[in-house]
């Protein structure tokens, strides 16, 4: 008899580092270069089962602009493990993952924030102008006990992986009963249908 559980997984990152097309790459398994900026937040609904466990997951992807910045708090909340994007060709964006990491921190009020789950995904890893190096990201993941994993939505590059472990993690850490309600009722609220959006 499978057991069944409910997770809510958390894309936040800088503008343009490619939350949206990895969401879609995993989900949809899809992959496009049009580019337009997510609005507020979107998401999408996976299910799948890992060893004995019936898993729906709720991945949400977020603006990464700052005038969006005030929706943190309710998307934030209810979050069982979260996903700091950056772009391998952009130092901005990596050097950005200190202040989303410490937002995250005050906007979800983890009970125990130095146990909360997070993977940091290096974005964009099939192009060549790479300029923030592994050795960088790995001290960066050491500081506040993050994993490391790197991909290409666009080549489809360990996108899979990188999920299947952050759903894991969620698992991990997620108790029973633990803050479902709050994800439910922000998914209520939402409009169900899915836009187009890769960022």
């Amino acid at each position: 008899m499978f057991s069944r559980r409910h997770i809510k997984l958390l894309l936040i990152g800088n503008a343009g580092v490619g939350k949206s097309a990895l969401m879609n790459q995993y989900v949809n398994n899809r992959f496009t270069n049009y580019y337009r900026a997510t609005i507020g937040a979107d998401f999408f609904t996976k299910e799948l089962r890992v060893d004995e466990t019936l898993v729906t997951v709720q991945i949400w992807d977020t603006a990464g602009t700052e005038r969006f910045q005030s929706l943190g708090a309710a998307l934030y909340r209810g979050t069982d493990c979260c996903l700091l994007v950056f772009d391998v060709t952009s130092p901005n964006s990596f050097n950005a993952l200190d202040a989303w990491h410490k937002e995250f921190l005050v906007q979800a009020d983890p009970p125990s924030p130095e146990k909360f789950p997070f993977v940091v995904i290096a974005n964009k890893a099939d192009l060549e102008e790479r300029q923030v190096s592994p050795r960088q990201v790995q001290e960066w993941c050491k500081t506040c006990n993050a994993e490391y994993h790197e991909t290409s939505a666009k080549e489809a590059t360990n996108v899979d992986e990188a999920f299947l472990r952050a759903i894991k993690l969620a698992l991990k850490h997620k108790l029973p009963g633990n803050s479902e309600e709050e994800s439910t009722s922000l998914l209520e609220k939402q409009d169900n249908k899915h836009k187009k959006c890769e960022c």
